[in-house]
Order: structure tokens, then C-alpha cells, then sequence
């Protein structure tokens, strides 16, 4: 199968990198004159085959797409607000191909089937991050499975392809009641993390306010009840959260006892807690958190530690 990444981002390469190991044609589509190099040095903690992860190193040999092709697959991870100019960029040099969207959006299902058009796609997540190092290295962690839209809303011809292609690369798939709704949720858990790591007002070091929030009960039983206030948002748009039940259990347990297992979970899980910090984009973290800010403020939410942490980091950065 021939598969196509939208860009060079940590995301799309890492899946590349697994599905080109994996014996898959994998090519980027990058902007003309771009300079792009022939390889890049991958480090890579590879979940997908032992719970605790494994350092491995490798190169990723880069082959660039084509104008006019036609690729079984197309993955698109980008930023919010960059989801239509990823799709003119497609239109532009008839580039065609079943989209798979790995991205965070707040949007309404109708909103990316418009800017879809013509293109069949199916949502999905990835589980895996990482960053590229000053020396051009990606550094980044794969776990053993995505977050994938069942057959019956995807509605893609070659739905069964895209299960031999993940499978192939022994990456599993699970697939939650709705992946849109998945999403939100999502955004809403991380945004009452993120409020409450930049809780003093500051977000400028993403990897340091992981590291302190991991290692911190009491912070961490904090980011537990913040993130009871922002799952309102989400069930303010209409989601029945009875339906996420696992996805949410663990902000349903006790505060304390919550915020004492997130504790050793990050000390005992390198997978886990390496994600964590090594997600760096602050534009990205900050889109979330904004989106869940004001769904609650639209809806009239009392939400007041989130309110109150963002807030500060709203007046930190002058961006709001």
C-alpha cells in the first residue's frame, strides 16, 4: 500500500517510520522548495510490544510524494485552524487518497465534512508524541494502539486496508462509541491538566510543568477536579458521558486516592510519563484549553479552578 503524510510533523513521521518498518510504501507531501533532508535519526520508545517500552534507534529515509498521485491512504496531523489549508494544499496538486485525520479539533462533525468535500476520510487518534531535537533527531514514543472511528461511521471503501495496514505494523485498534466525541472529551481531560500545571500562570515550559505536575499528589488530585469541571463542557454539547466510561473513571474515583494512583502511575510507566513531557507545542496545548474555556463560559458553566488557573495563564501570555 502506498501511504502519504501530510508534512514532516512528529506525529506523521512516527507513524511513517512504524509503517515503512513494517514494509509499506510511505511518502511525504511537502511544500515546493522546502528543503528536506534524506534521512532523519529516529529514537523511538516503542510500546507496542512490551508494556514498559523499548529504546530503539534507527533512520527514517524520507521519499517525497508526487503531484497527481493517488495514495490508499493520506494522513493529515495538523494544528487547529490548519485543517482547510491542509486541504487545498491536496486539491492544489491533485493529490488523492481515504484521508485518515489525526488531529484535535472542538468542531462539529458537518464542520469537517465540509472542509473534507469530495474526500472520503476517517477520524482518528493517535497515541504516540514525541519532538524533533535541535539536531534534527525525532525523539518520540509509540504505544501499541490508536483511537480509531468504527466501520459503520467512517463510511470508507477501504476500511478493511486500513485494519491489514495498522495491523501489519502491529499497531491495534480501538474504537470508542464516537470518535468526535472521543475527541472532546479528550481536549477537556487535557485542558484540566494543563490548567492546573500552568496554574501559577506560566506555560512557557511545558516539559518542566510536566515533569512537577507527575511528581506531585496534590497537584495531581487538583488536575482531578479541575478536570470534573471541564467534562461539563463536553456534555453541555449534547455527549452522554455515561457512554465513556472508561475513558472517565478515573476523574469519578475519590480526588485524593485519584490523584495518588495518577501519581505512581507516571513513576512506574515510562510510556506514559515520557509523553508527557515531551509534548512541547505550546500554540497546540493552548488551542485546547481555550476551546474548553469558552464552550463553558458560552454555556454559563461554573467552572472556578479552571476559570481561575487559565485565567492567570491568559494574562501571563496577553493572547486571550
Amino acid at each position: 500500500m502506498k501511504f502519504a503524510v501530510l508534512g514532516l510533523g512528529v506525529i506523521g513521521t512516527t507513524y511513517a517510520y512504524a509503517l515503512k518498518q513494517a514494509g509499506c510504501d510511505t511518502f511525504h507531501i511537502v511544500r515546493e522548495g522546502k528543503e528536506v533532508p534524506s534521512t532523519i535519526p529516529v529514537h523511538l520508545l516503542d510500546g507496542r510490544y512490551n508494556p514498559k517500552g523499548e529504546e530503539k534507534d534507527g533512520q527514517y529515509h524520507i521519499n517525497l510524494a508526487s503531484d497527481n498521485e493517488e495514495y490508499d491512504f493520506i494522513l493529515i496531523s495538523v494544528a487547529s485552524g490548519k485543517l482547510e489549508g491542509a486541504m487545498k494544499t491536496l486539491r492544489d496538486r491533485n493529490i488523492k487518497g481515504t484521508v485518515i485525520l489525526f488531529c484535535n479539533f472542538w468542531n462539529e462533525r458537518k464542520d469537517v465534512e465540509a472542509l473534507l468535500g469530495e474526500y472520503e476520510y476517517v477520524t482518528a487518534f493517535p497515541t504516540a508524541g514525541g519532538c524533533m531535537e535541535k539536531d534534527g533527531k525525532l525523539n518520540c514514543v509509540l504505544f501499541d494502539h490508536i483511537m480509531l472511528e468504527g466501520r459503520d461511521k467512517a463510511k470508507i471503501h477501504n476500511y478493511d486496508n486500513l485494519i491489514s495496514l495498522l495491523d501489519s505494523a502491529d499497531i491495534k485498534q480501538e474504537i470508542p462509541h464516537d470518535m468526535f466525541e472521543w475527541i472532546w472529551i479528550h481536549m477537556a481531560i487535557n485542558a484540566g491538566v494543563t490548567s492546573t500545571a500552568a496554574r501559577e500562570g506560566k506555560i512557557d515550559d511545558p516539559n518542566r510543568l510536566a515533569r512537577e505536575l507527575m511528581a506531585d499528589s496534590k497537584a495531581l488530585t487538583m488536575a482531578v477536579k479541575c478536570i470534573r469541571e471541564t467534562l461539563k463542557t463536553v456534555a453541555a454539547r449534547g455527549v452522554d458521558l455515561k457512554k465513556y466510561k472508561s475513558e472517565i473513571f478515573a476523574y469519578k474515583i475519590p480526588s485524593g486516592i485519584a490523584g495518588i494512583a495518577m501519581k505512581k502511575l507516571f513513576a512506574s510507566n515510562e510510556l506514559t510519563s515520557r509523553i508527557m513531557t515531551l509534548h512541547n507545542d505550546v500554540n497546540d496545548i493552548m488551542y485546547g484549553c481555550r476551546c474548553v474555556y469558552h464552550e463553558g463560559k458560552k454555556h454559563d458553566l461554573a467552572l472556578p479552578l479552571f476559570y481561575g488557573n487559565m485565567e492567570k495563564v491568559f494574562a501571563g501570555t496577553k493572547k486571550d
